[in-house]
């Protein structure tokens, strides 16, 4: 039991490390909406993984369908100004967006 916990919690943490440095390292826009998504996967099974230990697994489910539905509408938004800032720029690099005004 402990062995599947400490398996899981080390995914867990990978997979936060792995969406945080794809956000933090990358000037694409498109990459940082990945490592959003990335993110957001891991929030999710960190949230699993504590409704596991608590032995709440039914609010963790609860939780996390809600989390999903919320991430669903935060990409589909981020993905519009995505394309937004593509049609406006030519680029998807968030470099070009430092020119923009108004």
């Amino acid at each position: 039991m402990i062995e599947l916990f400490s398996i899981f919690a080390i995914g867990v943490v990978l997979t936060l490390i792995v969406g945080f440095y794809c956000i933090l390292v990358t000037d694409n826009l498109i990459r940082a909406l990945i490592g959003v998504e990335i993110l957001a996967k891991g929030a999710t099974l960190l949230l699993i993984l504590a409704g596991y230990v608590t032995r709440q697994t039914a609010l963790a489910q609860a939780l996390a369908i809600t989390m999903i539905i919320v991430e669903v509408a935060v990409i589909a938004t981020a993905v519009g100004v995505v394309l937004c800032a593509f049609r406006h720029t030519g680029s998807i690099h968030a470099s070009s967006l430092r020119n923009v005004k108004g």
